[in-house]
């Protein structure tokens, strides 16, 4: 049975990946930072594990429960959208939480899980088009955007650190997705996104390590 750990995986589109993996047999492990709300994450098929992915001491605690367990896909989904980030009203404890949620948790899992990792050897992160020079024609949302931008490099320096493993690592662009931070006047459901999604995953390949990935699995410059 194939395994996947999905960080934030108790509402919108974590949620969305860990029941569609589920329905396709895998083993489903998923994060939440409130116990209460895992029962969504339950009935979807998968297993609940309490961690707040910007805590180093729950993550150090996850990684604990997981000892031994093999994982063929890391799916970081956690993250944030963040607070005053308009120019000139930036805040500065809101901006760096964001950076911390967004962009150094999935480094500091990638760490923490990279070796066990075996069998398909995928680290996967949710990221966004906002985190791209060549699609921002708006401005505004400085921490998302710098966040995701941060991600982004991230993904990319692990698919060289990690590639004499054997593993592979993806930034995906999920488009503009109906949850709670999307709204309700997104274009996508999330049930597209996520099967998208899945799809890039499943197909990526060696050359492909690194690159950010939108769902309909075109390439996105940066």
């Amino acid at each position: 049975m194939p395994t996947i750990l999905i960080t934030g995986a108790n509402r919108g589109m974590g949620l969305e990946f860990a029941r569609q993996y589920a329905a396709e047999g895998w083993r489903v492990l998923g994060t939440v930072r409130d116990p209460m709300a895992g029962r969504a994450l339950s009935e979807a098929g998968g297993e609940v594990y309490v961690c707040d992915v910007a805590d180093p001491a729950q993550v150090a605690r996850l990684k604990a429960s997981l000892a031994g367990v093999g994982l063929d896909i890391l799916l970081l989904n956690a993250g944030i959208y963040g607070e005053k980030q308009d120019f000139g009203d930036v805040d500065p404890a809101a901006f760096m939480k964001v950076m911390a949620v967004n962009a150094l948790a999935p480094l500091k899992l990638a760490e923490a899980f990279a070796d066990q990792l075996a069998g398909r050897k995928i680290i996967a992160a949710v990221s966004s088009m906002m985190g791209a020079m060549s699609d921002n024609t708006s401005g505004g949302s400085y921490a998302y955007r710098a966040a995701k931008a941060a991600l982004n490099m991230v993904m990319k320096n692990l698919s060289i650190d990690l590639a004499p493993r054997g593993i592979l690592t993806v930034a995906l662009s999920p488009g503009w997705v109906r949850t709670d931070m999307g709204g309700p006047d997104a274009t996508l459901d999330a049930a597209t996104a996520v099967a998208g999604m899945r799809k890039v995953v499943g197909g990526l390949r060696a050359e492909d390590s690194g690159a950010l990935i939108h769902y309909d699995g075109s390439r996105l410059a940066w």
